[in-house]
């Protein structure tokens, strides 16, 4: 099965192209340079159209910003080359990079993005119920590397591409594609322009 995999719920957007498991191109940019890299990975690895057979596409939790053009790439691509879409979780395919791991996402405000008993979940690093030995990865991970490592966990270095939600991992725990209108993104949080405005008494 030849899969496209993109992320951009991060500052650091990923992309992949593979093939039954195998990644023929991979990369690391930002996520306004995605298509760019699309476009390179698809020549890269010779694909003709009609030869696509799925879309794997990050759903965060992460920026409002690069998750709404994550999406939108999917759904155009979709219609474009008339292929499925699958939404995979940034913070599942994040920890299938480095098994066991916890994975951490920096969500601002002084909070993180991460799994609790397995669901995603946003909170302040320091409510995070880490175990001694426990490795952390993501770029929360590393913001928040001296709090964590007092709790007794283990952070890779800040250049161990365990910090990435690396797209063939997106490709790898695909395994329902549909519409592409139906993937929505994962938000755990409302976006600040949807708040209500609080207004001063007159």
């Amino acid at each position: 099965m030849l899969i496209l995999a993109f992320d951009t719920a991060t500052d650091s957007a990923t992309c992949a192209l593979v093939s039954d498991g195998e990644a023929l191109a991979e990369s690391v940019t930002e996520p306004v340079a995605l298509l760019v890299d699309v476009d390179a990975a698809l020549r890269r690895g010779g694909v003709r159209e009609g030869q696509l057979d799925g879309i794997a596409v990050g759903t965060g939790p992460g920026s409002f910003t690069g998750l709404r053009m994550g999406l939108a790439a999917a759904r155009a691509l979709s219609f474009a080359l008339d292929v499925p879409v699958a939404g995979i979780s940034t913070l599942d395919a994040l920890a299938a990079g480095t098994p066991g791991a916890l994975p951490l996402i920096d969500a601002r405000r002084r909070e993180v993005f991460t799994l609790v008993d397995g669901e995603p979940a946003v909170l302040p690093p320091g409510d995070l119920a880490v175990e001694r030995g426990t490795v952390c990865v993501g770029d929360g991970a590393i913001r928040y590397r001296e709090l964590l490592e007092e709790a007794g966990a283990e952070v890779p270095a800040d250049a161990d591409e365990a910090h990435l939600p690396r797209a063939r991992f997106h490709a790898a725990l695909a395994s329902e594609f549909g519409p592409a209108e139906l993937v929505e993104p994962l938000y755990l949080r409302v976006p600040d322009a949807d708040k209500p405005v609080r207004t001063l008494p007159a």
